[in-house]
């Protein structure tokens, strides 16, 4: 449940057409659904302004397609099941057949689109199933990613070439592996607000992505926003709070 379920309910028990008796259900089963396996928070969207998402590693296809069922339940706000194995996704669309899927993301119930310009950009062509994970997160919240693939240092003309997508962007992701070093170039000509994500492609010295990770976070591009070594969902939820899509800003005033 988000803020708009949440005053929707309100307002439905005000006018009568839901009943005080269904209302307290349906907060009683706000905080979390518990399915002994486990927790799932739907307090969380409320809370944040992005709901809780399943994530696929450690768990069975089954309880994948139990999670997804749980929180396509609740009323409102997308349910995203990321770094899905195969079986994993079958599970969940057996459960669930109106699901999206983008590579190893699953997207349900997305938000409508918004008008927002966000850009993904990636260092090399490596770098894309981290940005795939991105974009469709971008996507469930109802933000269209524009995005400009394989523009590394190592050949900077290429961004240049198609330096208006980043410049116009209202936000710009960067993901990059190797040195990390796009993320600063792209905080050296861009207003917008930048987030990077490191990424575990390179070999030697890259060291799985930690020296991309410690180079982002030493740019002299001031103010760029980091994430953890190939987390695509989680750039794309610092943007979702960026633009404040779950209301959350302006609900505080």
């Amino acid at each position: 449940m988000d803020e708009t379920d949440l005053r929707r309910l309100i307002d439905d028990v005000g006018s009568g057409v839901v009943s005080a008796d269904h209302a307290v259900d349906r907060l009683r089963r706000l905080p979390f659904a518990d399915l002994g396996f486990a927790r799932l928070d739907n307090h969380r969207a409320l809370r944040q302004g992005v709901a809780e998402a399943v994530y696929g590693p450690g768990k069975t296809p089954e309880q994948c397609g139990a999670i997804v069922s749980q929180l396509l339940a609740s009323a409102g706000g997308p349910v995203i099941l990321t770094r899905a194995d195969p079986a994993q996704i079958d599970a969940a669309l057996a459960a669930a057949p109106e699901g999206v899927v983008y590579a190893t993301t699953v997207v349900w119930r997305p938000a409508p689109p918004r008008v927002e310009n966000v850009a993904v950009v990636t260092a090399g062509t490596a770098d894309l199933p981290v940005a795939e994970e991105c974009v469709a997160t971008l996507a469930a919240y109802g933000l269209v990613a524009t995005r400009l693939t394989d523009v590394g240092v190592a050949g900077i003309h290429r961004l240049l070439a198609d330096v208006e997508v980043v410049t116009e962007a209202r936000v710009v992701v960067v993901i990059a592996g190797m040195d990390g070093a796009l993320a600063s170039v792209v905080g050296g000509i861009s207003a917008a607000p930048v987030v990077a994500v490191p990424t575990s492609v390179g070999h030697g010295a890259a060291l799985e992505g930690i020296t991309a990770l410690l180079s982002m976070l030493a740019s002299c591009a001031a103010g760029i926003t980091v994430v953890g070594i190939d987390n695509g969902f989680g750039a794309a939820c610092a943007v979702a709070r960026i633009l404040d899509v779950g209301g959350g800003g302006r609900a505080r005033g």
